[in-house]
């Protein structure tokens, strides 16, 4: 199940991050290893994430690799630490779409987002370049658990793409 599209503004928010650079067969490393790295990140340091995990996908070549990060806002981030980064997500439009539901059924959930974006000439903020597709931000939210929530019908994730100011 799904919802409707909608554009939604956003504001800036702080994030921590671990990036990778992996093939499509590899898309579980970032949840394998980046997120166990990012949740001791915030004990060591004393803090408090601001919303789901998700992965912000940076670069996107299908046929080669993805540059994406396993990330999670936080209100203020502490120092880098290891692998794990800090930055700031942008603000402005996004056009989101929430997805009820596996994941393994997002490839085709993004398509639909694709093209109610070209329907609706609402571009997202995005180059294409000879590597890939060099996104501002796109955002794959886990706003469920699975580990609270055992039914994969069940799950909640959103995408959040931020749209062209032009």
């Amino acid at each position: 199940m799904m919802t409707l599209p909608e554009v939604i503004e956003r504001k800036t928010q702080h994030y921590v991050y671990v990036p990778f650079t992996v093939r499509m067969d590899q898309m579980q490393k970032p949840a394998d290893e980046g997120f166990p790295q990012i949740f001791a990140y915030l004990d060591k340091h004393g803090l408090e994430p601001e919303g789901a995990a998700f992965y912000n996908y940076r670069r996107i070549n299908m046929a080669e690799t993805l540059d994406v990060e396993a990330g999670i806002a936080v209100r203020s981030p502490g120092p880098e630490d290891g692998a794990v980064r800090a930055g700031t997500l942008p603000g402005g439009r996004f056009m989101t779409l929430e997805w009820h539901g596996h994941y393994d059924a997002l490839e085709k959930v993004t398509g639909i987002l694709i093209g109610w974006s070209r329907l609706t000439n609402q571009f997202f903020d995005m180059e294409a370049k000879p590597d890939g597709d060099h996104f501002a931000c796109r955002l794959e939210i886990y706003e469920t658990d699975p580990s609270e929530v055992p039914d994969p019908k069940d799950w909640v994730t959103t995408l959040s793409f931020k749209l062209s100011d032009a």
